[in-house]
């Protein structure tokens, strides 16, 4: 996951008193907006559950107000603070760690615990509509929508929650997955000010035999069906003219289970497709089609007018790859200084003893950098012969956290809680940018392949 706390802000209390808050941005988006005095109680609670010596410096208490200078030191070491312990898969999944995210979410928006109804689509627009509480975690929500649809236990976490945005031209980009610290229903209703977000319901592995398990269910085959089409109308999925001729006849006849074995012989089928960005590959300000799927990276890269060069990058031969956050010089981020340019660097061995970066500048690139996590993790959990979740192997404590009610505050919150995996390793620089670098050979070989 990638932390960050870019900025701070000046409120009021009821009585006019004046104080600072951070605000924490998550995976690139605004999360919460929190007071040092909840910071220092959340690290005094991770003291008590994991130790001290297990835990990075925090910055201490001064007895005088800040300097304005002083006072964005002590957002720097917050900030390396948080990248830090959220790295730690054992504190990243504990319930101090996700209980803290999740209040922090509910306090920022003020929003109280209540019945809502909450609509989540398909790829196809189909509308699924569920009540649940506004506080629920993300889970939760994907658990009650599983059972609106019948979805067996089995094939649940098969499937995730993201939030989509509608864009300009018409097409649907996906923002982010909805991870387990957070409301999907505070997440977008923050996000949807504009009106342009939803909430979608599609596949969460990359594995493409998990789908043999799921053609045996009719309603798992139909998620499957209407994913698949989906990404073929919108070109992510490419075939021949016959191909797609042949997939148009079967599916007048409705023959799903023949539509997606032949779907599943097509090119970037399974992919995620990101918007067009730039890269330095093969060259600089090379414009590229990138898109993640079968444990690879593919970059389509225009060379000249109605000339398309192709690369494939494995993923297993990623050394490491890392995010940096940084503000250019151009007249558009100074006068919006919050939507800074983000680069998704990797570093590839691209022959035996040759490593070479590759950097590509897109406003996805977190979400670039998360799917990379995403397939590694799911690597890893096959290599070590486990399976997918279901919903009666979940750490049910982190749902029972009483959520905030009106008046509550963080402190009366986490005193409250108790405590367990995010496996993304951060290493934070204080250089004017942020860092965050992934490392994957340690863990995953080409023999995984």
């Amino acid at each position: 996951m990638h932390f960050s706390i870019p900025e701070t802000q000046e409120q009021q209390d009821a009585n006019g008193t004046a104080f600072t808050t951070f605000n924490i941005h998550i995976n690139g988006m605004f999360h919460c907006s929190v007071r040092y005095s909840v910071l220092h109680t959340f690290h005094e609670q991770l003291k008590k559950e994991f130790g001290a010596n297990q835990l990075p410096h925090f910055p201490p208490k001064k007895l005088f107000p800040l300097s304005p200078l002083k006072l964005d030191e002590r957002r720097i070491l917050l900030e390396k603070f948080v990248q830090i312990v959220s790295q730690d898969p054992k504190i990243a999944n504990s319930d101090v760690f996700n209980g803290f995210l999740l209040s922090a979410q509910q306090e920022t928006q003020k929003e109280a615990s209540e019945d809502v109804v909450l609509d989540v689509y398909l790829m196809n627009g189909h509308k699924i509509t569920v009540n649940i509480k506004s506080t629920d975690q993300t889970d939760d929500v994907l658990e009650a929508v599983a059972s609106q649809i019948d979805l067996p236990d089995d094939y649940v976490y098969y499937f995730g929650l993201f939030l989509v945005q509608k864009e300009v031209a018409g097409d649907n980009s996906i923002v982010r997955k909805l991870q387990e610290f957070e409301s999907p229903f505070i997440s977008l209703k923050y996000a949807n000010k504009s009106g342009t977000h939803r909430i979608v319901f599609r596949k969460s592995f990359w594995d493409l035999s998990y789908e043999d398990d799921l053609l045996e269910n009719k309603i798992s085959m139909n998620l499957l069906y209407v994913q698949a089409v989906n990404d073929i109308e919108r070109h992510w999925t490419l075939g021949s003219k016959e191909q797609l001729k042949h997939l148009s006849s079967l599916q007048s006849k409705g023959s799903k289970r023949e539509y997606l074995r032949l779907a599943r012989t097509l090119k970037y089928y399974g992919h995620l497709q990101f918007k067009p960005c730039v890269t330095d590959y093969p060259h600089p300000s090379s414009r590229a089609v990138i898109s993640v799927g079968n444990k690879e990276m593919n970059f389509r890269i225009q060379t000249a007018p109605n000339v398309i060069k192709e690369g494939n990058f494995r993923i297993t031969r990623m050394r490491c790859w890392r995010i940096t956050t940084c503000l250019s010089d151009s007249k558009e981020e100074i006068r919006n200084p919050s939507s800074p340019r983000l680069e998704l660097a990797f570093e590839y061995l691209m022959a035996k003893d040759t490593l070479k970066w590759i950097t590509i500048t897109s406003d996805q690139a977190i979400l670039m950098s998360m799917c990379l996590q995403s397939v590694v993790d799911e690597l890893i959990r096959k290599k070590q012969g486990k399976k997918i979740k279901r919903p009666q192997d979940r750490n049910k404590t982190v749902s029972a956290i009483r959520p905030l009610q009106r008046g509550d505050s963080y402190a009366g919150a986490l005193s409250r809680q108790t405590s367990l995996p995010s496996p993304i390793e951060e290493t934070p620089k204080s250089n004017g940018q942020s860092v965050i670098e992934n490392n994957a050979f340690d863990t995953i070989g080409d023999d995984d392949l």
